[in-house]
């Protein structure tokens, strides 16, 4: 368990390690690498070679708990060129996140390929941020952070990559591991510091839009955070690979202010 996020027990089942652990609460599972485990069980979901997943849309019901949780997957829309495709992760009787993926066939259009995102500075020679120790829980203590210069409050760009695999003695896949990190973007550039007497600021929904595969190990966060007027905030992302952008992310919060701790 001391190498991967999660430990499989079956087709359907699988363990959660220590690593998962969330920056909200102790008890609970973090969204990234619970992200990362279901991207994993919907590329398994009768795979197609000519088919890739395009976007993941990901809604959080409540509390992930640690230990042991199911993940059943379905196509909800079979089709020749496209199918959508769900997977619940289910603990303890309840469903705590659904993902549903738009699959895609795969077509040779590198002769209208265009891309607007401008690259961002690679991760070689650049810093770890300070900001991400303000952050508690294993997961995020399992991560290696690097910040381009001008991280602030509200926006930066930062490289993010972990030694651990996602499930114990699974293949390794760029997809699943980058994906299995995008939720991380709500913390890089957070506008105010997590706990204390501050806000809290969770979001609610991860949706990830992929124009291409990535590839590596390292993701890059491009990140803007807003707060509305009326509790609600929305973190965006550029998503990069050392290669280049290779899609979006977004994720509404609910912003909330917290009182002096007991």
């Amino acid at each position: 368990m001391a190498e991967s996020y999660y430990r499989a027990l079956g087709e359907e089942s699988f363990e959660s390690s220590i690593h998962t652990q969330g920056a909200w609460n102790e008890h609970e599972q973090h969204m990234a690498p619970v992200s990362g485990v279901l991207a994993h069980a919907l590329q398994n979901c009768s795979p197609r070679q000519d088919m890739r997943l395009a976007r993941i849309s990901y809604d959080i019901f409540g509390v992930i708990p640690r230990g042991v949780f199911d993940v059943r997957t379905k196509i909800l829309r079979p089709g020749r060129t496209i199918e959508l495709l769900e997977a619940e992760l289910i603990a303890g009787g309840r469903t705590a996140v659904r993902a549903t993926a738009w699959r895609l066939a795969r077509g040779a259009t590198a002769e209208v390929a265009a891309l607007e995102d401008t690259r961002m500075p690679g991760p070689d020679g650049l810093a770890e941020p300070r900001g991400m120790t303000q952050w508690p829980g294993d997961f995020i203590g399992s991560l290696d952070f690097r910040a381009v210069e001008g991280l602030r409050p509200g926006r930066g760009q930062v490289w993010v990559r972990t030694p651990y695999d996602m499930v114990e003695g699974a293949p390794a896949n760029d997809l699943v591991r980058l994906v299995g990190l995008v939720d991380v973007a709500n913390g890089v550039a957070a506008r105010v510091p997590p706990g204390g007497d501050s806000y809290m600021f969770p979001n609610v929904d991860l949706q990830v839009h992929l124009h291409r595969e990535p590839r590596g190990e390292w993701l890059g966060l491009d990140t803007r955070v807003t707060f509305g007027t009326d509790g609600i905030g929305l973190t965006s992302s550029v998503l990069h690979d050392v290669e280049g952008p290779f899609g979006r992310s977004e994720q509404i919060l609910t912003v909330r202010r917290l009182g002096p701790q007991a």
